[in-house]
Order: C-alpha cells, then structure tokens, then sequence
C-alpha cells in the first residue's frame, strides 16, 4: 500500500488515520533495536508521546507522517532531566520560577560531598543515637538571625500554615484587610487560615489600618496578631499601616503573640542601584517581632524578645504537626 497523499485537507486525514496504534508499534521489528533495552513502562510511554506529538503536528498543518525518528526523539525527551540550567535573562536577580538565589560553589561542593555517601543526617554523633534533621542548621540559623530557636520548612507559606496551627487554631487571627493578599501559585492568606483551624478576624480597610483598629480587635479568642508581607505589589497614595514594631508593643501589652510573615529572607541588606529595601531577618527579630517566617531562607525564626516559654512551645508544637491536611501547603 502506497504512502497517504500530502495533499490538503484530504491528506491530513489520510495521515492521521494512518497512524499506528501503541500494540502495532510495539511489534514493529524496525523498534526493536530502539526498545530492547527500555522497560516496557517507559516504552508505551514514548510511543504515546510519540503518536500524540505526530497527531499534533499534522493536526497544525505539518504534513509529516510518523516515523521510527519520532519514537527515538520521544524516548530523548523522557530521559531528559526534569530540571538543567537557564540563562536567567528576565532583568530579575532572584527569580522565583528560576530558582532564586544560585548557590555558591562551596555550598555546591559541600553538598555534593555529603550526598556522595550516608550522612549523619538525623544522628547524634556525640551520644551515638537518633539525633534531630534540625540539629545542623538551628545552631547557625541562631547566630545569623538572633532568633532563639528556629525550624526549617519547605516554604514561607507552609511556615505559616505551622505557626498559625501551632498557635491560633480554634482562636481568632487578626489581620489587616491591606494585607489579605494572594501569592503565587495560588496561596491566599484567609485560605491559609482557614486550613490551619485559625478564625480569621479582619481589621481596618484595604488602603488604611491604625493600631486602633488591632486594639479594638483583641479579646478573649484572640490567639495572633498577624502582619502579612505584600508580595508582589504596593500600596501607595492615601494609605496607612501599622509598623509591625508597634504591633509587637500592643502584642505585649495584651499578652498575645504577633506573627509577622517577613516575605523576603534577606540575612543581609539588600542595598544598591534598582534595589528596594528590605528587612533581613536580623532586623526582624530584633525590633520585637514574636514570628517571623521569611521565604527567601525557607525557615522561620522566634526573636529572644519572645518568653523563652512560648518561643519553644511554638517551635515544638510546630514539629509535632503531623496532619496531611494541615500540612499541604507547599509552593
């Protein structure tokens, strides 16, 4: 039988009619020498996503039919890491989707190092028993930022779905109503909320909030005052907002913790033409904030202005959160 015709419309058709099924290709002698060594699994994948790019590209007007080159593109396609290097060319540094911050080289080489063969991970080497995975960094984490204790997450959203469980749920989290913002990959802060178990208790209006307007909030179920990072945008005109180092000032007046999500985890300032500043989390801790995770250094620290008492009990009740459904926030 000749080849379908390339001709129009009616060539198309032809083409995709032709097409072969994935049982057909699998018997196909002309493939044997490209599958023998590739486990069938991964063999029907390819030849899917070889029959579906073919479909495709003649459903576009691309008049090729499918051929033994397609199966083998294919099976390269697949092999191919998920994750390679890119030419960050988007003008910014720390890039999100690209990302971040790339690592030194000596951090490379450190982890290459320790990831070459077993680690002390989760042991003590001192006691010569099961140790804490926390263990390694707490320590540094402390003496960069001042917290007095520290936990590492995956990301500043999961950190607060922790301190927000670990703390509010079944009580009351106060929020400006500027600050009730949305991140991306979707994560929104009531939403947030509302899945570590904590009652959310707006405040203010979008353009303006007071420390009145927290003062007048606080009650019995009061459990957080909350101060929310902007991310991605700015309020500017006729606005107001409450510096977070008065917040803390009413926190402590009241007997209730303040959580601030710092947003950026800046360890040093950021300084210099086209940058905006930020707080690093050294500054953070130390102008009285209670809870501040930061999502650039994916870990959240407790201030020593903080009772010894609650800082630990947070940090404790934090790692003994265990509930898929309070900790799967990820971004």
């Amino acid at each position: 039988m000749g080849a379908p015709s390339n001709s129009g419309d009616g060539g198309k058709n032809a083409l995709l009619r032709a097409l072969p099924s994935i049982e057909q290709l699998l018997r196909r002698p002309s493939l044997e020498p490209l599958l023998a060594s590739v486990p069938r699994a991964r063999a029907v994948a390819a030849l899917r996503l070889a029959v579906d790019r073919t479909r495709a590209r003649l459903l576009r007007g691309e008049l090729r039919p499918f051929s033994d080159t397609d199966v083998a593109e294919a099976l390269g396609s697949l092999a191919t890491p998920n994750l390679r290097p890119v030419l960050n060319a988007t003008g910014v540094v720390l890039h999100t989707n690209l990302g971040r911050a790339p690592l030194a080289a000596e951090a490379v080489a450190r982890v290459a190092a320790v990831a070459r063969g077993y680690s002390n991970l989760e042991y003590d080497l001192d006691e010569g028993e099961r140790g804490s995975r926390y263990a390694p960094v707490v320590g540094l984490l402390r003496s960069l930022t001042g917290a007095e204790d520290a936990l590492v997450v995956n990301n500043c959203a999961g950190a607060a779905l922790l301190v927000l469980a670990a703390l509010a749920a079944g009580r009351e989290g106060v929020v400006s109503r500027g600050e009730l913002v949305e991140i991306g990959g979707g994560f929104r802060v009531p939403d947030v909320m509302r899945q570590s178990g904590a009652k959310l208790v707006e405040v203010g209006t979008t353009n303006r909030t007071r420390l009145s307007d927290y003062a007048s909030a606080v009650g019995p179920e009061t459990g957080l005052l909350v101060k929310v990072h902007r991310s991605n945008f700015a309020l500017v005109g006729f606005t107001e907002e409450v510096d977070v180092a008065a917040l803390a000032t009413l926190g402590r007046q009241r007997g209730v913790p303040v959580f601030q999500d710092l947003g950026s985890g800046a360890l040093v300032p950021l300084e210099g033409e086209g940058l905006t500043g930020e707080p690093t989390v050294h500054q953070a801790v130390a102008a009285g904030r209670t809870w501040s995770p930061s999502r650039g250094t994916s870990c959240w620290a407790v201030p020593r202005r903080a009772s010894w008492w609650d800082a630990r009990r947070c940090c404790r009740a934090s790692r003994r959160i265990r509930s898929p459904g309070r900790c799967a926030w990820t971004r």
